[in-house]
């Protein structure tokens, strides 16, 4: 028995709208990162892309568990001397672009510096509000919420 290698003309692609209100951060974050690399399908082969595209509305409103919020620190570097720079979650999710947190979260658990890792990324759509400009692609929506006790808060 040979061992299975999808191809291009094998993958197909879906478009899924996830509801980040309420949800648990990480854990829709480790979900997220499982369809962008399609871990989810029998059909998955890890040097092709064969992940899903990915929509999360509703980014401003997720939660975060125990004192995350107020203490779970985001360090960044301005690329000169001494610019090490840090913002608390708090921070981010009540400033200007509170959908960065779930995007940061997701790019951490995609596979480092890679082209197919930075293509698989492109495939994150995140939105602060409730409305996105993809309604064309009709996405199918995925309950993320109801998919175990502990994803909401």
């Amino acid at each position: 028995m040979r061992t299975y290698s999808a191809t291009p003309k094998d993958i197909k692609k879906e478009w899924l709208e996830i509801d980040a209100t309420g949800v648990v951060a990480g854990r829709l974050a480790s979900y997220v990162a499982k369809l962008l690399r399609g871990k989810h399908k029998a059909s998955f082969t890890p040097h092709m892309d064969c992940g899903d595209y990915v929509i999360i509305t509703n980014a401003e409103k997720v939660k975060l568990t125990g004192r995350k919020r107020g203490k779970k620190v985001y360090y960044y570097h301005t690329g000169f001397p001494g610019g090490i720079k840090e913002q608390t979650a708090e921070f981010i999710l009540s400033g200007e672009h509170p959908e960065r947190l779930l995007e940061k979260a997701v790019k951490r658990m995609l596979p480092k510096d890679s082209p197919l890792a930075r293509r698989q990324e492109g495939h994150l759509h995140v939105y602060a509000g409730a409305e996105h400009p993809h309604a064309a692609q009709s996405p199918r929506k995925v309950d993320f919420a109801a998919m175990n006790d502990k994803n909401a808060r």
